[in-house]
């Protein structure tokens, strides 16, 4: 039976400011980057794969890493959990980067979210692990 998510995969155009991104505004260890493809980091125990869809929907017509081609078009949406005494802390850390908090709010079972865009448009949110009871 499935137990948990591995990875998750968002799409950007522009890899470099992707890096920049979830590198360096949200501080999550790259692991891997093929320039121009893609670009991976770890987020716990989950990994987030960012693509160039443009890229992946090309074959690769390797033996050695028989992946299928794959990709998707527009924005995606990935939530972080995050603590609830740290919320205040990521919502200054994107403040002092100028990236835009579209919304923070109490969910009806007190869980907070925050929710902002990567550089693509993607939908990210940063969320109180009770927001699923977990």
């Amino acid at each position: 039976m499935l137990q948990d998510v591995l990875e998750a995969a968002l799409y950007a155009s522009d890899i470099d400011a992707a890096e920049a991104f979830y590198g360096e505004i949200l501080g999550l260890e790259k692991i891997s980057r093929l320039d121009g493809r893609h670009v991976f980091f770890r987020c716990g125990q989950t990994i987030v794969l960012i693509f160039n869809a443009t890229e992946t929907e090309k074959p690769t017509h390797s033996d050695t890493m028989p992946v299928p081609s794959h990709g998707a078009r527009g924005r995606g949406h990935l939530c972080f959990t995050v603590h609830g005494d740290d919320l205040d802390a990521v919502a200054k850390r994107l403040a002092d980067n100028k990236v835009e908090i579209e919304a923070d709010f109490c969910w009806p079972n007190g869980a907070r979210s925050i929710y902002f865009r990567d550089p693509s448009g993607n939908s990210l949110e940063c969320a109180e692990s009770k927001l699923w009871n977990l």
